[in-house]
């Protein structure tokens, strides 16, 4: 029985964002998988159970665990760190990724040109987005307990806090080569959602 390592799991997470990205997800297959990497299915079964599996494995390590900075700064003391400053750093952590991190935006052009007609759009969300979304309510629930948010539905606060700060970058998914943009420039498109959230533009 060969030992499963984590390098081998790596290489395979790879190679498999590599064929979604150039397949597509429903066309790409364990057998085409299986022969860039030169070996069997049955190890690949032996990594991941199912495609499904392997699709979740290849959004972590793409878009999610870029994301874990972002989502961990949640968990900060509180409130011994301003609102708007945490709302800042969570933000800009969480668009230099969607901006700047190339494969975070290839699989997600995937998972949009594959959504209407399989389950691929839920798995990206539940395995991606969607525990970002949760912890940021988590957190927005705190702030409400605190008085420092207005008491509402976290996780609807949640996902328009998201929408605002990818409101002024969406236009990317429909370019063909997006260039990266600067840091400050990161900050300044937060910085335009936080205020909008918290203050509804006015100062």
């Amino acid at each position: 029985m060969k030992v499963r390592t984590e390098a081998r799991r790596e290489a395979i997470v790879e190679a498999a964002a590599t064929l979604f990205k150039e397949t597509g997800y429903e066309r790409a297959s364990m057998n085409e998988l299986a022969r860039r990497l030169g070996g069997s299915k049955a190890t690949l079964y032996s990594y991941f159970p199912s495609k499904e599996a392997l699709l979740v494995a290849v959004v972590k390590a793409c878009t999610t665990g870029h994301l874990s900075e972002a989502v961990n700064g949640l968990a900060a003391p509180f409130p011994s760190l301003d609102l708007e400053d945490v709302l800042t750093r969570f933000g800009e952590r969480m668009l230099l990724v969607l901006t700047n991190a190339g494969e975070a935006l290839a699989v997600y052009r995937m998972v949009i040109a594959a959504a209407g007609h399989s389950d691929i759009g839920m798995l990206f969300h539940d395995s991606g987005p969607g525990e970002a979304i949760q912890a940021l309510a988590g957190f927005m629930a705190i702030a409400m307990e605190k008085g420092q948010l207005a008491q509402a539905d976290a996780l609807l606060r949640a996902q328009q806090f998201l929408a605002l700060v990818t409101a002024e970058t969406n236009m990317r998914l429909y370019q063909q080569n997006p260039a990266p943009l600067e840091i400050a420039e990161i900050r300044q498109l937060v910085l335009n959602a936080v205020d909008m959230f918290l203050r509804g533009g006015v100062r």
